[in-house]
C-alpha cells in the first residue's frame, strides 16, 4: 500500500474541519459570578505540578511544582554540603528546569541546576545529566555566587542567571526583565512555601 502525499490545500482543509469539530466540543459556558476572568484562568494552569482552576473564581491561586522525594533529598544534601538555604536552592532549580535532569537550553545549559558546559567544567562536573554532578555543581555555583555578593540573595540569584559580571557592571540587579522575572519567581516560591515575608 502506497500512501500519497497531501498537498498544502488538503492538509490546510483537514486542520480547519479538526478544529471545527474541537469547537462544537466544547461546552457552553454561563457567565457566572465573575465575568471578567482572564482567558488563562479559564484554561486553567499551565506548567507541570498546576492544579486545574475554579474558572469563575475570584482568585487564582497555583500549586508550585515539587521534586520526586529521592530529588528532594539529593537537593537538600547539595544545599546544606555547600552551606545554602534549602528551599531557595530547591526553589533555583525549579525555576531552570522545572526538576527534569534532561533538560538543555536554547543556549545550550544543561540539566537539573542548568549548568553551562563551560560553568559545569570549572565547577569539576563530568556528566551534567547525572542528577547528583549537577546539583552539587549547581550549589557550589549558587555559594560561591552568595559569598561574591555577600549574602545578598537577590544579587546572587542575579549573578547566577546573568552573570557575575553583569551584576557588577551594573552595581545590583541588572535591568533584564528575564532576570528580574527570574528572581522574583524563586524568592516568590521560597516566601510561599516558607510562610516568610522578606527576601
Amino acid at each position: 500500500m502506497t500512501i500519497k502525499p497531501r498537498g498544502y490545500e488538503a492538509v490546510l482543509k483537514r486542520m480547519q474541519e479538526i478544529q471545527s469539530r474541537m469547537k462544537a466540543l466544547e461546552p457552553e459556558r454561563s457567565p457566572g459570578p465573575n465575568p471578567t476572568a482572564p482567558p488563562a484562568a479559564i484554561q486553567g494552569a499551565i506548567g507541570r505540578g498546576n492544579q486545574p482552576l475554579d474558572p469563575f473564581a475570584g482568585t487564582v491561586v497555583v500549586r508550585h511544582l515539587s521534586p520526586p522525594p529521592q530529588m528532594a533529598s539529593m537537593i537538600r544534601q547539595a544545599a546544606t554540603r555547600h552551606g545554602l538555604d534549602p528551599l531557595l536552592f530547591e526553589s533555583l532549580v525549579a525555576a531552570e528546569s522545572g526538576f527534569d535532569p534532561s533538560v538543555v537550553s536554547s543556549a545550550g545549559a544543561q540539566g537539573l541546576a542548568q549548568l553551562m558546559p563551560a560553568t559545569a567544567k570549572m565547577l569539576g562536573v563530568s556528566n551534567p545529566f547525572d542528577p547528583a554532578q549537577n546539583l552539587d555543581g549547581g550549589a557550589r555555583y549558587l555559594a560561591q555566587m552568595m559569598r561574591q555578593f555577600n549574602g545578598d540573595a537577590r544579587l546572587a540569584l542575579a549573578a547566577y542567571n546573568a552573570g557575575p559580571g553583569a551584576v557588577s557592571r551594573h552595581g545590583g540587579v541588572p535591568p533584564f526583565q528575564e532576570t528580574r522575572n527570574y528572581i522574583d519567581r524563586i524568592l516568590n516560591r521560597v516566601r510561599d512555601l516558607s510562610g516568610r515575608t522578606g527576601p
